[in-house]
C-alpha cells in the first residue's frame, strides 16, 4: 500500500507524477497534464486515491478534483491550484508555492493554465483541457 510519503519520494526521485489507490500505482516521467488526461480517459477509478506531482497549477488541480483524489503532494503548487484543492477538500502538502505556472519556454503563462483561467468546475475543465491538448498535439 502506498502513502503520500512514498509517492513524494518517487517524485523527488525523478518521476513527474505518482498516483496510488490501494496496491495500484500509476507513475511516470511524462511532463504536463497528459498522463492525468489519459488516466481519466481510460476510466480509471481514482476516487480516494493519493497523488504526488512535480508541478501542480490550476489545470492539474481541477483534474485531480475531477478524479476524486483525496490527498496530494506538489513539489511546486500555484496559488490558483491551491485554491482549487482547498475548494474541493483535497488535503495538500507542497514544497514551493508559486504565483503561477509558466510555459516550458519561460515566456508566459502555461497554455493549460490559460485554458482553465475562467473555469471553476472540474468536468468542464477536463473537457476544455482535452480539447486544448488535442489542438497542441496537432501542431
Amino acid at each position: 500500500m502506498y502513502d503520500l510519503e512514498s509517492l513524494k519520494s518517487l517524485v523527488e526521485g525523478g518521476c513527474t507524477y505518482a498516483i496510488a489507490k490501494g496496491e495500484k500505482l500509476f507513475s511516470g516521467k511524462e511532463r504536463g497534464i497528459r498522463p492525468l488526461l489519459e488516466l481519466i480517459g481510460r476510466g480509471e477509478d481514482m476516487r480516494g486515491a493519493v497523488a504526488a506531482d512535480k508541478i501542480v497549477g490550476k489545470a492539474a488541480a481541477l483534474l485531480y478534483a475531477y478524479m476524486g483524489i483525496q490527498e496530494l503532494y506538489a513539489g511546486v503548487l500555484s496559488e490558483s491550484g491551491l485554491a482549487v484543492l482547498r475548494e474541493y477538500g483535497i488535503a495538500v502538502q507542497f514544497g514551493t508555492l508559486a504565483e503561477r505556472i509558466i510555459n516550458r519556454a519561460g515566456t508566459g503563462i502555461c497554455p493549460m493554465e490559460e485554458t482553465v483561467e475562467n473555469i471553476a468546475e472540474p468536468a468542464a475543465a477536463f473537457a476544455a483541457l482535452q480539447k486544448r491538448a488535442a489542438e497542441l498535439a496537432g501542431k
